[in-house]
């Protein structure tokens, strides 16, 4: 996986292990990207939509990197190991949590 210092590739076990940062941190730019999509189903339309639900997540992999490397890896690891059942990690997931709070 990645380095202390690199945001990790993003990986189902990664992108499960920061879901609940990323709903909250990236609701606005989701909810005009669905929008976007209900009212236009040509592909091209939400191009600049779908950039900010991508930018608001890659700034928020890197912000989990930065704050709590140790915990953020421990956690994607677990929920690697135990092909994503959250009921396996929650030690870790605590962990991260309590180390890079959901808001």
């Amino acid at each position: 996986m990645a380095s202390e210092d690199e945001t990790p590739p993003p990986t189902s076990a990664v992108l499960m292990s920061i879901s609940k940062h990323l709903a909250a941190r990236c609701s606005k730019q989701s909810k005009v990207f669905v929008e976007c999509k209900r009212n236009d189903k040509n592909p091209e339309a939400c191009l600049k939509e779908g950039d900010a639900v991508t930018s608001c997540a890659i700034e928020t992999l890197k912000l989990a990197q930065e704050k709590a490397p140790e915990e953020f890896k421990a956690f994607y690891e677990c929920m690697d190991y135990y092909s994503n059942k959250f009921e396996k990690c929650r030690k870790e997931q605590k962990a991260f949590e309590a180390a890079f709070p959901v808001s």
